[in-house]
């Protein structure tokens, strides 16, 4: 299922979103259907499990001068670097510009910390002071001050008036503001603010009681992560296919989702299959009736195949993830490019690739051609839950771009052990 996804503008055909939910030995998978195609994965993997998003009470091991930043003890023997542009001061103020970090913490101070980077090969998570509780519609980051509206969202003064509807809602301060926030209703934003607010004077109530270091708030699991990235559109169904995974999920959104509660079900492969065009002979489970395990199985390979002809090769580096368009036999640069550019976005995603990512697109001479390559390929990465940066063609005419890290890597994830 590699074929050619159409990109549509923003708000334009009303799409299909389903949220499909299994467990599968050590692996707990919610995978993201738009219009019956797998856009988004999420997997969490018991044996290899992951910090990003957790919240620990952490104790600082040492200051690293050069490298303006500290190490931290976070317990059970991991540590982490916090930078130094990720530390506050006294009370959660921002850090000033020209105060050292050695004025700001001390050997044996204990600080309340959050992972936004895994661990990568030798080199521990990376930690922030700034910690933020996502939901659907808001972000709720409590040692801010301000309402912060995302980008995605309209002009100057549309933009301002959301701020102002949610400054008038929401409880506490510190708030981003969500695409979807601007489609909800007021009550489902209330509910989802009271939520995470309460969810912070937790946390800083078990913060304040110690021991350090300790383990405070665990990140969202994978179906949490699905709900939270896609939850504020208009999903159709969330089948699950584990009972208890199901329960527990109908727990969360009663308490964050309400709207989405009664969308939940447990996976019955008999109307499933009929409802595919499927049969449920030889095929019980529910990601084998969407083919998604084979589909998962191929993310892990080098080559795609596009729709029309030609593939892609993706390769990753230490340094890099590399990709490559073949043309194959197909005749028109143009055409090849703007289909790839839709399969990169996406496969970028379901790989969660992270870091430096360099395209060689197939050549073209026109530099019209040129623009709109790169017009697409900034609007196909535009959803994108991880910020996603297109800068353009360098010299060599590669394309440059950039993804932020979001947890462990698919292919790393899945890779099996030495």
């Amino acid at each position: 299922m590699t074929g050619k996804a159409e990109s549509r503008p923003s708000g334009s055909l009303r799409r299909s979103l389903e949220i499909l939910v299994d467990r599968d030995g050590p692996l707990t998978r919610a995978a993201v259907l738009t219009d019956g195609r797998l856009t988004d994965l999420y997997i969490d993997h018991a044996e290899r499990p992951s910090l990003l998003g957790h919240v620990f009470l952490g104790k600082v091991e040492r200051i690293a001068t050069g490298l303006d930043g500290a190490f931290v003890d976070l317990g059970d023997g991991v540590s982490g670097l916090l930078s130094g542009g990720d530390v506050r001061g006294p009370k959660g103020r921002p850090r000033g510009r020209d105060e050292r970090i050695g004025t700001l913490l001390r050997t044996g101070q204990p600080v309340l910390v959050q992972v936004k980077t895994d661990a990568v090969g030798p080199k521990g998570p990376s930690l922030t002071m700034d910690i933020t509780l996502p939901g659907r519609f808001l972000v709720h980051a409590p040692l801010g001050r301000d309402v912060a509206v995302s980008k995605r969202l309209g002009s100057g003064p549309e933009r301002a008036e959301l701020a102002r509807r949610i400054q008038g809602i929401a409880s506490g301060s510190g708030w981003i503001v969500r695409a979807g926030a601007a489609a909800a209703d007021d009550g489902l934003l209330a509910a989802e603010s009271d939520a995470l607010h309460l969810a912070w004077r937790t946390l800083s109530a078990a913060a304040e009681r110690g021991p350090v270091p300790a383990h405070l708030l665990p990140g969202p699991d994978a179906p949490r992560r699905a709900l939270i990235e896609h939850g504020a559109a208009d999903v159709e169904r969330i089948i699950v296919d584990d009972a208890a995974l199901a329960r527990d999920l109908a727990a969360w959104c009663a308490d964050r989702a309400p709207d989405l509660e009664d969308r939940i079900a447990p996976h019955d492969p008999r109307p499933l299959a009929a409802m595919i065009g499927g049969s449920t002979v030889g095929a019980k489970r529910l990601f084998d009736l969407r083919d998604l395990d084979a589909e998962i199985a191929a993310l892990l390979g080098i080559r795609v195949p596009l729709d029309g002809g030609g593939s892609l090769v993706i390769e990753r580096t230490e340094a890099m993830t590399v990709v490559d368009v073949n043309a194959g036999e197909r005749g028109n640069p143009l055409d090849v490019n703007l289909e790839a550019a839709v399969e990169i976005a996406r496969q970028l995603r379901l790989r969660n690739v992270g870091g430096i990512v360099v395209v060689d697109f197939v050549n073209m001479r026109n530099r019209g051609d040129a623009e709109r390559l790169l017009n697409a390929l900034s609007r196909a990465v535009e959803d994108d839950p991880a910020q996603t940066q297109v800068y353009g063609l360098s010299k060599l005419g590669l394309v440059e771009m950039t993804r932020a890290r979001r947890g462990t890597a698919l292919a790393d994830l899945l890779a099996r052990p030495a």
